[in-house]
């Protein structure tokens, strides 16, 4: 019996050991960039919600879990910004977030490789990238970048601009 207590005391114990983390928008940025005629185009998210377990000394243990207001789209072109909205696009009537859940998280040093689960709109796919975790006043900033096809998650069809973009994540969390 004491074995049992003992070790529900120690489980308990390292749960809340564990450091957990909120994203918050200020001082974060999720910035995007695609070609369309062949000249950049960016733009950002905001809207950041979701919970992160991190523990720079046990990245396996770690954990993401974290979502983007797709609504919140802004390239600083309002007749844009309602183009991708509309449901050929991010419809966000039907799918109002864009959500990343980590699957595995590896590294040390501040340099991390995250692998996971994307889902735009109803499609979901794996994808990894480096990233570095910088302790920041509670919290971490966490800074990333990858790249997608955005026709793997059924976004805009046949037009102007590339498959391809570029997401470059400046994510600052803060401790809960």
């Amino acid at each position: 019996m004491k074995t049992i207590v003992l070790f529900i005391l120690i489980t308990i114990a390292g749960n809340f050991a564990f450091a957990q983390y909120k994203p918050v928008d200020q001082g974060s940025s999720l910035q995007f960039t695609i070609k369309n005629f062949g000249f950049d185009v960016t733009g950002t998210f905001t809207g950041l919600h979701g919970t992160i377990k991190f523990d720079p000394q046990k990245p396996v243990e770690s954990n993401f879990d974290v979502s983007i207001d797709a609504n919140t789209v802004n390239t600083d072109n309002s007749l844009r910004d309602s183009h991708l909205r509309d449901n050929n696009y991010f419809d966000v009537k039907n799918y109002p977030n864009i959500h990343f859940v980590s699957t595995k998280v590896t590294g040390n040093n501040g340099a991390y490789m995250i692998h996971g689960m994307l889902t735009i709109k109803k499609q979901a796919k794996e994808i990894s990238f480096p990233f570095t975790a910088i302790p920041s006043n509670d919290g971490y900033l966490f800074k990333g970048t990858f790249k997608i096809n955005r026709k793997d998650f059924d976004v805009g069809g046949t037009s102007t601009i590339s498959d391809n973009l570029e997401v470059v994540l400046n994510i600052l969390a803060k401790k809960v």
